[in-house]
């Protein structure tokens, strides 16, 4: 019997034969004609500096998503309807700057044409490698960062492509808002509510309707979302590396999310830093049900 929890029981089929997991498969087929959203998992990881297993957080995510009603009953529909095109897996493997110059140049595939791109990370560092093609093609772009962590370091532990180091080329380029920050280096500090960055930490700022308003005030027209998972409370998502207690609620980051999905004109998401538990799946079922809530926004926007 199924109590309400997901789809159980679903034989994961496609109608069109696949040779990767697709999100939501069932009923979503493996083509990018005519879909209103594509999602592109980017199974990077390498700089990881407490939990580990962030290369297997977009095929987690992917599979957990086979699981999810296809009906939202926040809004009444079936997003899928819209199209949801399931793209291979980036090659993460190899030198860091090959790397990095493989994840651009995908991303800058999809900033030029196709749908609008949900990147399933993999570490934060992804970041820096997608961001940059949208940026040119929409210029005065900004970044709504939702993190833990300010990530707003030059380099750490020798490596400016660190997780740690996610926003700080971004924050050179555009402007950069980021909410539910509560863990901040001294080094860091400098840059926070600084120069294109501001910065809304979690313990200023309790009262999401409160807080929405402000994030709206500070973005511009249009946006890219950085949506680290270990910006919710680890009572939501307790499958990442670096957690810290104190985030937001589920029901808190959707209130901000869906008011700067309806405001702004979102141009791409990267969800990041899911990590797998051995013995729970809580974590990459509430990541493929965010992703899904966020295209259900997207697409009634009017």
């Amino acid at each position: 019997m199924d109590h309400g929890g997901g789809r159980r029981g679903v034989r994961i089929l496609s109608a069109v034969p696949a040779k990767h997991t697709l999100f939501l498969e069932p009923p979503c087929a493996n083509t990018a004609r005519g879909a209103r959203f594509a999602v592109i998992p980017v199974p990077y990881e390498k700089s990881t500096s407490y939990g580990h297993g962030t290369a297997n957080g977009p095929e987690a995510v992917l599979a957990a998503s086979a699981q999810l009603e296809l009906w939202d009953e926040e809004l009444r529909a079936e997003t899928w309807k819209r199209g949801i095109y399931t793209a291979p897996a980036v090659n993460c493997k190899g030198p860091v700057e090959t790397v990095f110059k493989r994840i651009e140049d995908v991303a800058r595939g999809f900033a030029q044409k196709g749908p609008l791109p949900f990147f399933i990370g993999g570490e934060h560092s992804i970041t820096q490698a997608l961001y940059k093609p949208f940026l040119e093609q929409n210029p005065g772009m900004n970044i709504l960062h939702f993190d833990a962590h300010a990530d707003l370091r030059e380099s750490y532990e020798g490596s400016k492509r660190s997780h740690a180091c996610a926003m700080y080329p971004a924050s050179l380029e555009c402007k950069i808002v980021q909410f539910g920050i509560r863990s901040v280096a001294p080094e860091e500090m400098s840059r926070t509510n600084s120069g294109n960055v501001q910065t809304f930490f979690a313990h200023e700022h309790r009262d999401s309707a409160k807080l929405a308003k402000k994030i709206l005030g500070e973005l511009g027209g249009k946006v890219y979302l950085s949506l680290d998972v270990d910006g919710l409370d680890p009572s939501v998502m307790p499958g990442t590396g670096t957690p810290q207690p104190g985030g937001l609620g589920w029901y808190e980051t959707l209130d901000i999310l869906r008011a700067v999905c309806m405001k702004k004109k979102i141009v791409a998401v990267d969800v990041v830093e899911v990590s797998p538990q051995k013995h729970s799946s809580i974590s990459e079922f509430a990541a493929a049900k965010l992703i899904y809530r966020l295209m259900g926004y997207l697409s009634s926007k009017k």
